[in-house]
């Protein structure tokens, strides 16, 4: 019966998926493609210079993912604070400053699977401190930081389990 289980937990993060909007879809897949290597950003996701400056900028932001998955700091100390967290502060910033994430669940989801289940307790904390930064235009700051409930921003303790749906480019055919 554990299939069950997982499917049905799959089948939530599908339906969370669907519920962020299209341009929170779009910068997720290709935050995941440069996070996690998949895929060469520059040619999948890359429309105009624009764009292509997003994704150069997304690869230096994200270049201290390596060493932040490595990094597992003491939930109830403090010494090891300062370089997990000013890194992860500094990477949430780059990408709420693009405007492909419009919310604290559409940030958790994408960061879940950027780092792992352990990083969950971590992401509140990054997500309001990135969103409180002048580096985010003060209209933007407002929307992100409604955007996490009391619920989020004060939950007792987190899921261990590791997201199984990692969404992916997806190629449609001509008709």
């Amino acid at each position: 019966m554990e299939y069950a289980g997982t499917a049905s937990l799959t089948i939530s993060e599908l339906r969370e998926f669907a519920s962020f909007t299209p341009s929170e879809q779009r910068y997720i897949r290709r935050s995941l493609d440069v996070g996690l290597g998949r895929q060469d950003a520059f040619k999948l996701w890359g429309r105009d210079a624009g764009e292509m400056a997003s994704i150069r900028g997304q690869y230096e932001s994200y270049r201290d993912l390596p060493a932040l998955r490595g990094q597992r700091p003491d939930e109830y100390g403090f010494a090891d604070l300062d370089p997990f967290m000013g890194k992860l502060v500094r990477m949430a910033a780059y990408d709420l400053a693009q405007g492909g994430l419009d919310s604290f669940s559409a940030f958790r989801f994408l960061y879940e699977r950027l780092l792992g289940a352990w990083a969950r307790p971590w992401l509140p904390g990054a997500f309001c401190g990135a969103a409180a930064l002048p580096q985010i235009r003060p209209d933007r700051r407002k929307t992100l930081l409604h955007s996490i409930s009391e619920a989020a921003a004060t939950a007792p303790g987190w899921s261990a389990r590791e997201p199984g749906f990692y969404p992916e480019w997806i190629e449609l055919e001509a008709a």
